[in-house]
């Protein structure tokens, strides 16, 4: 697993958001956006996560950060975490890994005594010529959201 870092620029993806709607990431051009890795919708950790994405969505805004989840669930999946959780960000399907493998995010992981495949959960602010100006890992889901405000609070880089 090799994860991008910050200079790099985003790789070229097209995924099916929540709705079965493709999403291109040429569209983001011109647009700051936080893209976040999850491992998987409708889990403990990956509800908390998102939970507190969208409750901060308000300050995301003024910073006119697009937030976008992307996780190897199916988009049907993806849709029921969102109207559960009334999420207001999109969340993308990476059904084979692909994008995940790209951004580095994909590979052996440990649980309970187990080794398996599974996406990292990692996160890339990136800036508005789609390239990586910080990467967020190692964290709790409870926290990533404020490890990010903290970050952009600290930070005078305009992004």
């Amino acid at each position: 697993m090799t994860l991008l870092k910050p200079g790099d620029k985003i790789p070229s993806f097209n995924l099916p958001d929540q709705d079965g709607v493709h999403t291109h990431s040429s569209i983001f051009l011109g647009k700051k956006i936080l893209i976040y890795f999850y491992p998987k919708a409708m889990t403990p950790g990956c509800t908390a996560q998102a939970c507190t994405l969208r409750d901060n969505m308000n300050i995301f805004k003024k910073l006119k950060i697009t937030i976008i989840g992307i996780s190897s669930d199916k988009p049907e999946k993806l849709l029921a975490f969102s109207e559960k959780e009334m999420l207001n960000f999109s969340l993308l399907s990476d059904l084979n890994h692909q994008i995940s493998n790209q951004f580095g995010v994909w590979g052996e992981k440990k649980f309970m005594g187990k080794t398996y495949q599974g996406i990292h959960r990692v996160s890339f602010l990136i800036n508005t010529e789609n390239i990586i100006i910080q990467v967020f890992k190692n964290f709790k889901p409870n926290d990533h959201c404020r490890m990010i405000l903290n970050y952009l609070n600290k930070t005078s880089i305009i992004i």
